[in-house]
């Protein structure tokens, strides 16, 4: 008997059951990024291999005054090369990212919205802080020049869900559709809300986020956390799993992917699957002081059991990598704790864009696929000696790992008890 076989217990039944769960299970055919290290998915694939890093000083305002002054900031972005005028007026720039990965996605899925039913496609993404930018400039024209300055596209533009509404409305997508509102883990819980929606009947969906709040109101509120890095060295400054780790580094981006109904995707030919969305679970950590243990290890556990796998299936963990010591330490016992201790890499390539908010689940998602397509391990840049309790993590460092890889499993935590686990397979 396999050592897979064993661990399942039940032989060859588990094969059996994982093979039917994935008759079932959605297959990604699009992806769309946009990140800090990168414009687009191959950019920012490069970047992420060679391990170059995006995360610098704030440029969009002045950080001098604030204790925290690094972002993984996207540069170069002109929102006049992806969109018409229209919608330039009634946009947030966190939507107008929205809405170019959105489309990028599609375009690398090769699918034409107008040849599909309107109501056989749906958009479920996920948001921790919608249009703060655009909210703030509005809000700042009402107290210096009053009310007949403010924008009348201020009534949606700073709404969590816009950047669902826009994908939907410029892409004709009527079906059902919703935003997920977990900060970390929001990426992810979006997935598995779209995996809800085609088992139940629609073809396609739009799912996964893009996110980040760059401004000084948004700024204020992140701080408000605790858990953001005061180092000045974009180096020295996100360091999860590391003796010295000291907070984490935010930044903006994220993923949109094209995800289908297997069948579908097969009736019109889809050019490429990058893999199945094989297991999804979602916890929640217990109030604070109780004596009940947090609950990333479970949403594994869950996930895993939804895909009909055992640990020893997994070939790689995308970890959520929080950066913060006791956060980190929770996340090393979890993985510890299911997988043993070495016995399973561990990647955090949000070390070179920061933790992206609700963006960061979907471009975990995204990146996960590219190394089962291409065979290899992103390293997690900067980490050097790994803390207490994070030393039996077998964790890619300094640079990329070649590796047979077949499952991947990614890991997300918002702030507020969320735990979110997704497991992908290739096709």
């Amino acid at each position: 008997m396999s050592e897979r076989s064993a661990r399942n217990g039940t032989g060859e039944a588990a094969d059996e059951r994982s093979e039917e769960k994935a008759a079932d299970a959605p297959v990604v055919t699009g992806l769309g990024v946009i990140a800090a290290t990168g414009l687009d998915t191959e950019t920012y694939w490069k970047a992420t291999l060679a391990g170059r890093g995006g995360i610098g000083r704030i440029a969009r305002f002045d950080p001098a005054q604030y204790p925290s002054r690094l972002a993984g900031e996207i540069r170069g972005y002109d929102p006049a090369d992806h969109l018409p005028d229209r919608l330039l007026a009634q946009t947030d720039h966190v939507t107008r990212f929205s809405l170019t990965a959105a489309a990028t996605a599609l375009a690398d899925a090769v699918v034409d919205p107008a040849a599909l039913g309107e109501y056989d496609m749906s958009v479920v993404t996920a948001s921790s802080a919608g249009g703060f930018e655009f909210g703030q400039k509005e809000l700042e024209k009402l107290w210096s020049k009053g009310g007949d300055h403010v924008s009348a596209y201020q009534s949606f533009a700073w709404f969590y869900a816009v950047n669902t509404g826009q994908i939907s409305i410029r892409h004709g997508m009527r079906g059902p559709s919703g935003v997920v509102v977990t900060d970390q883990a929001g990426g992810l819980d979006a997935i598995g809300q779209a995996r809800r929606h085609l088992r139940a009947g629609t073809a396609l969906a739009i799912t996964g986020g893009v996110d980040g709040s760059l401004c000084p109101w948004g700024w204020i509120g992140q701080l408000a956390t605790g858990q953001i890095s005061e180092c000045d060295d974009p180096a020295r400054a996100y360091l999860p799993f590391d003796a010295a780790a000291n907070g984490f580094v935010p930044g903006e981006g994220g993923a949109i992917l094209v995800v289908e109904q297997r069948e579908a995707a097969q009736r019109r030919a889809a050019p490429r699957v990058y893999g199945e969305i094989s297991g999804y679970a979602a916890t929640f950590d217990p109030a604070p002081g109780s004596a009940r243990p947090p609950g990333l290890r479970r949403a594994i556990e869950l996930a895993l059991a939804d895909a009909g796998c055992a640990p020893s299936d997994v070939d790689v963990v995308f970890a959520d990598a929080a950066g913060v010591p006791e956060l980190d330490l929770v996340e090393a016992q979890a993985l510890t704790g299911v997988f043993g201790a070495r016995r399973v890499p561990v990647t955090a390539p949000k070390t070179m864009t920061g933790r992206l908010a609700a963006g960061a689940g979907g471009l975990d998602v995204a990146t996960a696929l590219l190394s089962l397509r291409d065979q290899v391990i992103p390293p997690t840049v900067n980490v050097g000696t790994l803390a207490d309790g994070c030393r039996d993590l077998d964790l890619v460092r300094d640079a990329a790992r070649p590796a047979p890889l077949r499952r991947a499993l990614v890991l997300a935590r918002g702030i507020g008890g969320f735990n979110a686990a997704v497991l992908v397979t290739a096709p």
